[in-house]
């Protein structure tokens, strides 16, 4: 079990450490790889393609801004779920960035999560459900969320 972050662009990676860190308290394995959807479509495909292949459960979160290209590729191509997370810095960046990721063709499912905390336990989430172990993690999570409250 893994979750890919495929950024568009090396300035995204104060973004994916933030989901990396999440990730990582409760073990799930991550790795990061840049390729940008619009300068260079033939390596995210290729990197797709080589997902693709893996048996293993996985989850890809796509971090792009301006025109979220990068979401929408890999969507349309990835036999695993995709979700979204876009790394705007401002209100007017989430505007632009928070269409570019939800209006997305049919047949192109991908998820949009705004908050990288969020984007990482959706992931963990997703992953959950065919291991009971991630699975108690969650619910224990849950439990400790709750008490604070």
């Amino acid at each position: 079990m893994k979750v890919t972050l495929l950024l568009g662009s090396k300035t995204d990676t104060e973004h994916a450490q933030k989901i990396a860190a999440i990730l990582k308290e409760f073990s799930v394995p991550s790795h990061i790889l840049v390729a940008s959807a619009h300068k260079v479509p033939e390596k995210v495909m290729e990197i797709v393609e080589e997902l693709n292949a893996e048996k293993e459960p996985q989850v890809i979160i796509t971090i792009a801004g301006m025109s979220n290209g990068l979401g929408g590729v890999v969507a349309g191509s990835s036999a695993h779920p995709v979700i979204t997370c876009p790394p705007a810095q401002s209100l007017e960046e989430y505007q632009v960035d928070l269409h570019s990721s939800l209006r997305m063709p049919g047949d192109v499912p991908v998820m949009t999560v705004l908050h990288p905390k969020n984007a990482a336990l959706a992931a963990v989430r997703i992953l959950a459900e065919s291991d009971p172990a991630l699975q108690e993690r969650v619910r224990e999570y849950i439990k400790r969320m709750k008490e604070q409250y």
